[in-house]
């Protein structure tokens, strides 16, 4: 293993980190606030570890498979641990475990939060809590790709290890110039939306702040009311087509760019990801037509809530913790379901299961016809050994992390929806459950052991699982690579 070029770009890592704090420390001064020396010595301190660790590249500079998913995993822990910092130096979240958890929620995008009073927080600081949902949408380490020099045999190791979905493609021959591509596509659609809420009547700070979370599909607002605050059907609107829009695979866009319009349409899991919404929002619209009384305000909740749940990003502009069973019952599906893969979303990715629908109805044919030759397709692809294997590996790990952290949750003795739904939510990177972790209310209950679980719940939701595996394998730090 090549060590030497895992803390290099650590360091690399950190150093890009230590800058992109200057950007809330300029809102800070914005707005006269204390919290932005909290920004500067969170920054200096990381400018100092990458000009120690991060200036003079390796001899050996090659980084395989094994090296990609060891950085990406210590990558997104430093990432946290650093960014913490500032909620407790600036005294916005005190308790050290409190901020982690914010800030995990945050780069993972799941939006879970601790914060009972969010409109206490200074404006730097709020500004950097729904920033992180920007900068870990698309990812950590493709972030720092698109802006580094780092060469394109080490680039794509660490993509495949930090793009979400059972695989990573590259939309051109070069994994860098894939990044960019990716976060100029990225760019534009947040750039997008908050042009569109301006129209809607939101100010500049309130726009950006929910376009990074929309983007990211994230969930964090500085209302404690999160989106219903504005009681707009406007605002609602456009925050639901763009939840919709970030939880489709970013390379669909690359293809519009192209003009592909085959490629699109021909896209399996487009479809069956709009299908999903569009039957979800016809049931539910359905089931809390006696609660809003007319169909259009039925359609306006229920197409928000479900736009929200299924990209995971977490808005809310109803408490769906109060209606009827059926509703509640599809939310908590969807929060398996997720996005797209290749997208902002978590969850389970809908291109998996659509590979194991595809998988099921092989094996029933192989019942009925032994002799036949069947071969699975997605998008026109065939699927090969490799990737069923790693889905099928992928799921039973899921569930497996999933048993073990209710386990674990249930010491704290909340009753079985809040527990099992708080577990589901930061491993699929939703951010509200419901009961006690419902639209209305937060994780602070929890003890400081289950906070720390749904902290690791929410890192191998947006990672995927397999790096925190190999981190936690022995044999990764007893044997010479």
């Amino acid at each position: 293993m090549n060590k030497k070029m895992i803390v290099y770009i650590l360091g690399k890592m950190m150093g890009v980190e230590g800058l992109l704090l200057l950007i809330p420390a300029l809102v800070s001064l914005i707005y006269h606030e204390k919290s932005v020396i909290s920004f500067l010595i969170v920054a200096a301190v990381l400018l100092v570890i990458y000009m120690v660790f991060g200036r003079k590249l390796p001899a050996s500079k090659q980084i395989y498979g094994k090296e990609g998913f060891v950085i990406v995993g210590l990558a997104w822990i430093l990432w946290s641990a650093f960014g913490a910092l500032p909620f407790v130096i600036s005294g916005s979240i005190p308790y050290y475990i409190d901020a982690l958890f914010e800030t995990i929620s945050g780069f993972t995008t799941t939006g879970s939060t601790i914060l009972a009073d969010i409109e206490a927080l200074p404006m730097g600081i709020s500004f950097w809590r729904s920033f992180t949902h920007w900068i870990g949408g698309m990812g950590v380490l493709v972030f720092v790709m698109m802006i580094t020099s780092l060469d394109d045999e080490n680039a794509m190791p660490l993509m495949r290890a930090e793009v979400p979905g059972p695989e990573a493609d590259k939309l051109v021959p070069k994994a860098r110039h894939t990044a960019r591509l990716l976060y100029g596509m990225y760019f534009v659609l947040t750039a997008a939306e908050v042009v569109f809420l301006l129209f809607g009547g939101m100010n500049l700070y309130d726009a950006l702040l929910h376009a990074f979370s929309t983007a990211g599909t994230g969930g964090f607002s500085n209302r404690a009311a999160s989106v219903s605050f504005y009681d707009s059907a406007y605002i609602d609107g456009v925050i639901t087509v763009f939840m919709i829009l970030f939880g489709i695979n970013f390379n669909l866009y690359f293809f519009i760019l192209l003009k592909d319009w085959k490629s699109i349409l021909k896209n399996e899991e487009l479809w069956a990801y709009l299908g999903i919404v569009g039957v979800s929002i016809a049931i539910i619209t359905g089931n809390i037509l006696k609660i809003y009384g007319t169909v259009a305000h039925a359609f306006r909740y229920a197409s928000f809530q479900v736009g929200s749940i299924i990209t995971t990003t977490g808005f809310a502009t109803a408490d769906y913790d109060q209606w009827p069973e059926l509703s509640k019952s599809i939310l908590l599906a969807l929060m398996f379901v997720g996005a797209c893969a290749g997208s902002t979303g978590g969850g389970i990715k809908v291109s998996r299961l659509l590979i194991i629908v595809k998988s099921i109805r092989r094996e029933v044919r192989k019942m009925l016809h032994p002799n036949a030759v069947t071969i699975i397709k997605v998008n026109g692809k065939k699927i090969g050994q490799d990737t069923l294997k790693n889905v099928n590996l992928y799921l039973t790990c899921y569930i497996i992390i999933m048993i073990v952290s209710i386990l674990l949750v249930s010491i704290d003795n909340f009753d079985f929806a809040t527990t099992f739904s708080g577990v589901l939510t930061t491993m699929s990177n939703v951010g509200p459950g419901i009961s006690k972790v419902g639209p209305v209310m937060n994780f602070h209950p929890f003890s400081t052991v289950s906070k720390l679980v749904f902290c690791f719940d929410m890192l191998i939701g947006r990672l995927e699982i397999f790096p925190y595996l190999l981190l936690l394998s022995p044999e990764l730090w007893r044997r010479r690579f």
